[in-house]
């Protein structure tokens, strides 16, 4: 059965594509293989002068990736410039870090010299998700392949596109062969990659279902994974917050990439002397976005990546609803031409209804209110998942409680969930474990090796 391409804006086939034969899969195993075997034995500077090639082939090209991008996914042509453009930026840090990240770590013992020393293991297998085709690659690829690892993308199937696009800037930018190779195989081959002894660890973003896949076969091989899932996040408002930025950064917060983000702003759990004002800005600046052709400018708002993702939504959203949720604005698919979706505001959501306890990836927001900053991060932690989080209050007392109290990988204070290669980035309970970004992400598949010298 051939994967395939098809644009969500129109829902026509773009491209099919022909998986990869198990003979043919097993020879690129054994290339990955060898090719670490070499790669590891090449100097830090060769290698962060073919990452830097990298970067700058993606900063040239952001124009035709970005296309390919919007025409497989349906993100905005600019948030998918800005996608490529950042991801040309974690490149270049991993190619300025990575010798430092890498540094041996001397520890004073009896011995006459010991020290921690971080190794590459090998083979990598990742497998990444649509929401974010590039960013998600490279900020795996980049410090895994500085460290001295190769990589084995197993892309989602709708992106092979972009998929087989940064395998060749891999190539042109100067790495050897097996460096970074695509393998364009159905979700149903990724246990007999796994298995194989070539392959040496797993990372992958997506769902839940998918994660605990992948960490069950790998725990079985033991094989480490890092595992980067769902969120649910809490964005905080208290009453000194600046209210008019707050609901702003809380629009893009929810609604880039067109709602299909695991750090997305999902729950607003706002104090109840600024509720009121609050809603009314957010259903104000929800209701001006313009829905459209992702390829023109003056779009915010695109498709959702598919049928079923549009299915999915309506049906939380209805849920919600027959609960006794409130819809406030928008929440509805838009008949005509491809998977688009009006976003919308839910408030006085029950714990009966779905999305109060399931991730919702659409550019819809739920509205909660709370009466003092211990019932708003209560209410926070209230949730399977712990990705990000958000709060805003100029209060230090607020803040300090927020980022002791709320379970979370990260709390960005004033400020939406963003990801950065200078911090490490990753979840708790059902979002996942393990940590990409910064050093953490580039030790993450490193074996950190004891050394001991005595006379």
């Amino acid at each position: 059965m051939p994967i395939v391409s098809r644009n969500p804006s129109t829902g026509e086939i773009i491209k099919q594509f022909e998986s990869y034969s198990d003979e043919c899969v097993d020879k690129l195993l054994l290339k990955s293989y060898s090719a670490h075997k070499k790669l590891k034995k090449i100097s830090f500077n060769k290698r962060a002068v073919c990452m830097m090639a990298v970067a700058r082939i993606l900063n040239t090209e952001s124009e035709k990736l970005g296309k390919i991008l919007t025409q497989e996914m349906g993100k905005t042509h600019t948030s998918a410039i800005a996608e490529i453009k950042k991801s040309a930026l974690g490149a270049e840090h991993y190619a300025i870090t990575a010798e430092d990240y890498m540094a041996d770590d001397i520890i004073k013992t009896n011995a006459l010299k010991s020290y921690r020393s971080y190794q590459p293991i090998g083979p990598i297998l990742a497998v990444m998700p649509w929401n974010y085709p590039v960013w998600q690659v490279i900020r795996f690829a980049a410090p895994a392949i500085m460290a001295g690892n190769t990589v084995l993308l197993k892309h989602a199937s709708n992106v092979t596109q972009c998929a087989l696009y940064l395998e060749d800037i891999f190539k042109r930018a100067g790495f050897h062969d097996g460096v970074f190779q695509t393998l364009i195989i159905p979700s149903s081959k990724v246990e007999r990659v796994l298995r194989n002894e070539n392959v040496r660890a797993a990372t992958l973003t997506g769902s839940e279902i998918a994660g605990s896949s992948v960490a069950a076969i790998c725990g079985q091989e033991i094989k480490p994974t890092v595992l980067e899932l769902g969120g649910s996040d809490a964005f905080i408002v208290m009453p000194s917050a600046d209210l008019e930025k707050a609901a702003a950064v809380g629009t893009t917060a929810r609604t880039q990439n067109n709602g299909q983000s695991c750090i997305a702003a999902k729950r607003f759990i706002v104090h109840a002397e600024v509720y009121e004002v609050f809603k009314e800005k957010l259903v104000r600046n929800f209701a001006a976005l313009k829905i459209g052709d992702p390829m023109k400018p003056e779009t915010d708002i695109g498709p959702l990546v598919n049928q079923s993702s549009l299915n999915e939504v309506e049906d939380q959203v209805k849920n919600a609803l027959d609960c006794g949720a409130e819809l406030l604005c928008g929440g509805k698919a838009i008949k005509g031409q491809g998977y688009f979706f009006q976003p919308g505001i839910i408030e006085k959501i029950p714990k009966s209804a779905r999305i109060y306890s399931e991730e919702i990836f659409a550019p819809v927001a739920g509205l909660y209110e709370v009466n003092s900053i211990e019932e708003a991060i209560e209410l926070a932690n209230d949730s399977p998942f712990g990705l990000g989080s958000s709060i805003w209050t100029s209060e230090l007392g607020e803040q300090k409680q927020a980022i002791d109290d709320i379970e979370a990988g990260a709390t960005f204070v004033n400020a939406m969930t963003s990801s950065d290669p200078r911090l490490p980035f990753g979840g708790i309970k059902r979002s996942g474990y393990g940590r990409e970004l910064a050093a953490e992400g580039l030790r993450a598949f490193c074996n950190v090796k004891t050394v001991s010298i005595h006379e």
